[in-house]
Parts: structure tokens; sequence; C-alpha cells
């Protein structure tokens, strides 16, 4: 036989392995018949040959799945701020305890090699401003359930407001995210499935019984005291029964702190709203208590046990809980809550605490004041005012020495993504809804003034501009109590957080201060 005869055989034997290969990899090959393929081969060279070919075509393939994981992960970029990417849970465990359980090891050991690695690198520089400016721009917390950036507004674990409204089960099809979905979303960095966040609603409702004494300690309160305070005291009665507490006074070692916390937590955050529901009763509506529904979500069973049954009123509280759930570490109620816990207080009390806070007229009362401000507008004016007359209106306030309630940020240099989600909530359900025309209104008439007088940073609406507005639309006109819905709401967030204090074993809160004597001998020595 020639050379080249011989060569072209060579290449035919060489090709016959590739060729029987294919109809090996072939799916629509007859399974019977893939056996008998593997024997048509004539000797061990071929077969190694084969081997050789199947070795390198599972390569190629996962050498393409694997870009096409890393382009799916780079399209996801934008929601991994706050966590290294965004994890859909996977897990069909319906427990979330136990998913913590599998997680917490894992952030212990991931903060303690941090600290080891990087404990000394600087953070930035403190000035004077910052110091006597309320810690204004300064980064002094660690706060893992979210994040607050001045431009783009609150992430929830990585995931903005649009992209919660996206992923998060929702109660309707397109509706609005449970909040139930956001608490699993904070505790765990992961998306939970619609029947994970079912089963946290069972539980919510199963922990929500309230005891009597309660209801006694509220009672004890003039019928007139505000809102919050009796959903305060409220809160202050629940503390009886804390876990951590008992835990704490029997002895429980610190690396299970967090268990116990957990327990307080959730059974606080799913006892809110009954508390909540019968202050809001006692005092508008004659104590006629609604008692809870076990077929409805958290936000729903809010809504119903206030009294209102409307399907977009539900809706609406889906939305309103799950929006003011948290906005990071530093806002007053956030940061009581972290600071009173830090000494180990259980989470009845330092939600109290915070609760406290909220209740400050520059805090969560703001939105109370936004509804009785533009009542004011509408008393003087009318619904159908001008635009000329309420530029004079917004003048008139300012010129008096006060702010225009629902515009300005300590952080956000932005229109907030939360007035923005409730606008396109009202776009949808109350188009015609006239104070909502007047919201609008504003939104074109504030910001050009504030920009033009120069006197603040932000002149752009925040949360609380439009939430009275869509509550007042379904009938709860009840301004005094908003903050008492703000409280119900923030619980989710704090106590997520408290959690994790607990379980990162975060220390005692114990910043320095200085009189303004040191200050000033400072700085003559530093200039």
């Amino acid at each position: 036989m020639s050379e080249s005869s011989k060569s072209s055989s060579k290449a035919l034997k060489k090709s016959e392995p590739t060729s029987l290969l294919l109809k090996l990899m072939n799916p629509s090959a007859n399974m019977s018949n893939r056996p008998s393929l593997w024997f048509s081969l004539e000797s061990p060279t071929q077969l190694f040959l084969c081997f050789e070919l199947l070795l390198a075509m599972v390569f190629f393939r996962s050498v393409s799945a694997l870009s096409k994981l890393r382009s799916h992960l780079v399209q996801r970029s934008n929601l991994s701020n706050s966590v290294r990417w965004l994890q859909i849970q996977s897990s069909p465990e319906l427990d979330l305890k136990s998913q913590l359980k599998e997680l917490i090891p894992q952030e212990q050991e991931r903060l303690k090699k941090f600290k080891s690695e990087y404990g000394k690198v600087q953070l930035g520089n403190i000035t004077v401003d910052m110091v006597i400016g309320g810690m204004r721009g300064m980064t002094g917390l660690l706060w893992e359930t979210s994040l607050l950036d001045p431009d783009e507004g609150i992430r929830f674990r990585g995931l903005s407001i649009p992209e919660c409204q996206q992923v998060l089960p929702a109660a309707v099809p397109g509706g609005e995210p449970l909040p139930e979905g956001l608490l699993w979303l904070l505790l765990t960095g992961k998306v939970p499935t619609k029947e994970q966040v079912d089963a946290l609603s069972k539980e919510l409702r199963s922990r929500a019984t309230v005891p009597d004494y309660v209801y006694k300690a509220i009672d004890a309160l003039p019928v007139t005291a505000h809102p919050m305070t009796q959903f305060a005291s409220g809160v202050m009665a629940l503390q009886v029964n804390s876990e951590f507490q008992k835990a704490y006074e029997n002895g429980i070692h610190k690396s299970k702190y967090w268990e116990p916390t957990y327990e307080d937590s959730l059974n606080l955050i799913a006892q809110l709203p009954v508390v909540a529901s019968y202050v809001y009763r006692r005092i508008y509506k004659g104590e006629k208590i609604i008692p809870l529904d076990d077929s409805l979500d958290y936000g729903a069973n809010f809504s119903h046990m206030l009294g209102f049954d409307d399907p977009k009123m539900l809706e609406l509280m889906r939305l309103y809980v799950t929006i003011h759930s948290d906005h990071e570490g530093g806002n007053v109620s956030a940061h009581t809550g972290h600071l009173v816990a830090s000494a180990l207080a259980d989470p009845y009390l330092s939600f109290a605490a915070a609760l406290n806070g909220l209740a400050g007229p520059l805090h969560g009362l703001a939105n109370q004041e936004v509804l009785l401000w533009i009542k004011s507008v509408v008393d003087e004016h009318g619904e159908d005012i001008s635009t000329d007359m309420l530029k004079n209106y917004v003048l008139k306030t300012l010129n008096h020495g006060k702010v225009v309630p629902g515009y300005g940020h300590g952080v956000l240099r932005k229109t907030d993504p939360r007035y923005t989600c409730q606008r396109e909530f009202a776009l949808k359900h109350l188009p015609d809804d006239p104070l909502f025309q007047l919201v609008s209104k504003l939104y074109e008439v504030v910001p050009p003034i504030l920009l033009q007088l120069g006197k603040v940073k932000n002149p752009w609406p925040n949360v609380d501009a439009h939430s009275g507005v869509l509550l007042n639309h379904f009938g709860l006109t009840e301004a005094r109590y908003y903050t008492v819905l703000f409280g119900v709401s923030r619980s989710i967030g704090i106590c997520s957080q408290l959690i994790w204090d607990r379980a990162l074993g975060l220390p005692l809160e114990r910043p320095k201060s200085v009189t303004m004597d040191w200050l000033e001998n400072y700085c003559k020595k530093a200039a």
C-alpha cells in the first residue's frame, strides 16, 4: 500500500470515533442502539480517541456554561451593591430559622476574617462639622439589611424598590410585594419562593396573640393620649414575655443569643399590627375591635383589623409596610434600636426606644405633618388651587420660618424612590383624587423654590410627601395615627438587623464625646 493510501486509511480510521461519538451524543438517537455503537469501534486506539473527544466536548460545553453564567451575573451586577450577589432562594426549606442556622456560621467567619485582615483600614476623616452637625456623613455603623445611596435611594440586600416589586412574591398577580417576603430577604439575603412566604405568613399569624394585660396597659392611658404614646406603651407591656430576658437570666451562652432574639423579634413583628389596630379602634372607633383573619397575609390583616377591606387598600398596606420597613442604620429610629440593643436589651425594650425616636417631628411624625399641611392649603384656597397661588402659599410657609413638610432628606439628594413608587400606585389606582393632583402640583412647584433659595441640599420629595394622601383616599383620614403605621413597618428592618447584631456578636456601642473647650483647644493646636 502506498504512503498516501496508508495516510488516507488512518484519517478514515480516526474519523470513525468522531462519527460514532456524534451518534452517541445525539439526544434524538434511539437509546436502544447506543450500547451497540460502542462495539463498532475496531480497536483500543479508536476507543481511546473516542474518550479523548468526549472529554474535549464536555470541557467546551462547561466553558460555554460558565460563559453564560458569567454573562448572567454581569447582567445582575446592579443588584449586588450590598451583597456579593443576589441569591434566588433554591432551598425547599420553609422554616426561616433553619435557613438562618445555615447562614450564621458563614457570616460569623466572614466577619472574623474581614476584621483580622482589614480592621485597621481608615474609612475617612472626622471633621468638626460632623461632630457638631449630628454626625452627618460619618461612617460608623455596620447595618447589613439595607444600604442608602444619596442619588439612587434605598436598596434592601442589594435590591432597589422597583426590583423588589419585580422579584418578591405578591398576593395577587402583578401586585405589590408581600412584607413577609421582604422580611425573609432582609434576614437571609435571598429572594424567597411564594411557598416560603406563605409559610412565614402562617407562622406570624400563629405568633400574633396579644395578652390581655397589654390592652389593660393601653387602657390605663387617656384616650386622648397620642397614638404613638399608646402604641409604645403597648410594646413595653409585651416585654413581659421576652424570651431573651428569660434565656439571659438562665445563663445562655453568648453564641446562642441570636436564638431567643429571633423568637422575640418574630413575636414582636407578629403582634404589632394587633396592638396598633387596637390603638386605632380605641381612639377613633369606640373600641370596636376587629379580630385577625387567619386567611390574610401580614399587610392585608393589618388593614383589615384597622377596618379597611377594599382590595386596593390591602395592596396599599402591603406596599406601605414594605417600603417603610428599613432605611439603613443611621436614621433616628434604627440607630436608637441598635444602640439600646447593643446593651443586650431585648427586642421589646429596644424597639420601644426606637418608636420614641420615630415619634419626633423631624423623623416619623413628618408624615402626619404633610397631610395636615396639604389640608391647610385646601382649607385656604380650595382643591383646585392655581400654580401661582400654590407658589405663594409655599413661600408664605417658608417666610414664617417653617419647612414644607415632605421635602428634603438627611442623606438623599434625589427624589426618594419610596415617593416614586407611591406616585405610581396613585396613578394606577386614584389618578383623579384631588389631593393626589395637589401633591403632583407640589412636586412641580416646591423643588424650584427651594433650589432658588439655596438653603437645602435636597429640594426633592421624600417618602412622607405622598403616603398620607394615599391613606386619606381609602378612608384612613386620621393623620395623628400615621406614625403608628410607620412604626409597625419599621419593626421588620430593625428586628432583622437586631437578630444579626446578636448573631455576629456586635459589641456595646460607645462613641467618644468631647466638650466645646476640647474642640477649640484641639483645633487651635492643629491650625
